[in-house]
């Protein structure tokens, strides 16, 4: 290291010498070592017989091999199991797929449509609304006598991991109708009512139907929606086993909350359809019950108070009579 002295003892006279002092900038005493590197009694390498580092050495350790990088074919299973941990997470806390098997949501909805449905939102406390379009479990055997679907073992583990829609899970589709509290309702072709006011459906009623079905197997009725359920409706009226034809079963026919998997927000498949599935406007009016309520409360509170006005009224004619 000719750039570096040391401190050295000689062997004839016992004499220290020093050499020069070390900048403690020295770039050469950075990342220095001690092994095989002290000068031996004639100046020279340590005895050793080893020659003085390269300058390479002497820079730091720049010599040093680098970490060899683990192989990407060692890192890929990794990755892949990653994966498969958020699609199934997501599957089971966010988003999930489903295939439209059948026309009942026509024109809204095809058969063979693959669409998205949110189950994040009820982690939340969120209920379906009027006019949403959800994803239930089957709540009382609708689906008895429908062709069961018999997946291979690849789409079985595709669907539990939410990368292909859920195969043998017996879902519903439709659209929901009527929540907790409200009065629905079907007299002749229609039109559907929601608390006594009508429902502009021509936006998502397949084309040529009639919101309501003449028929005595279950188009023509008048329910009261319970708290915690809801009506749902096909939006192919006249092709729809819905809440009207399963009246007969242990829920008249209502669909229970927390049998509903989530709100279908999107239309993923196939390309040419992709589309959000958006609340139809008929279902911003206000078709609340309570407001219902409100419109004959009114009256009922102004006759109630010009009960006592009359009788006071007649009660005075009576006494200037009298007189």
């Amino acid at each position: 290291m000719g750039d570096v002295a040391v401190g050295a003892r000689s062997g004839h006279d016992g004499e220290e010498h020093r050499g020069r002092p070390v900048d403690a900038a020295d770039p050469a005493t950075d990342g220095a070592v001690t092994s095989g590197n002290d000068l031996g009694p004639d100046g020279s390498g340590g005895g050793s017989g080893e020659q003085p580092p390269t300058g390479g050495q002497e820079s730091g350790g720049a010599s040093s091999k680098p970490n060899k990088q683990r192989s990407f074919w060692k890192e890929l299973p990794i990755l892949i199991g990653i994966a498969l941990v958020l699609a199934l997470l997501i599957k089971t806390f966010l988003v999930q797929a489903f295939s439209i098997p059948s026309d009942s949501m026509q024109n809204t909805l095809q058969q063979g449509d693959r669409v998205l449905v949110d189950k994040l939102t009820p982690w939340f406390g969120s209920e379906p609304e009027r006019g949403e379009v959800v994803v239930f479990h089957d709540p009382a055997n609708w689906l008895a006598g429908e062709p069961t679907p018999d997946p291979n073992a690849l789409q079985t583990f595709l669907s539990w991991i939410g990368l292909m829609p859920s195969a043998e899970e017996k879902d519903l589709i439709k659209r929901v109708i009527g929540v907790g509290g409200d009065t629905v309702e079907c007299n002749g072709t229609g039109p559907l009512k929601v608390n006594g006011k009508a429902l502009s459906e021509a936006s998502y009623v397949y084309a040529g139907n009639t919101p309501c079905s003449q028929d005595d197997q279950g188009g023509q009725f008048k329910v009261k929606v319970p708290e915690g359920f809801i009506w749902v409706m096909g939006d192919h009226r006249q092709n729809s086993r819905d809440s009207r034809y399963n009246q007969s079963d242990k829920n008249h026919g209502m669909v229970p909350v927390d049998q509903v998997v989530g709100r279908a927000i999107v239309i993923a498949w196939p390309v040419n359809r992709w589309d959000n599935l958006p609340v139809p406007d008929t279902f911003e009016q206000n078709l609340s019950a309570r407001s219902a309520a409100l419109t004959v409360a009114p009256q009922g509170l102004a006759l109630a108070g010009a009960v006592p006005l009359v009788l006071w009224r007649r009660q005075r004619i009576k006494a200037a009579e009298s007189r």
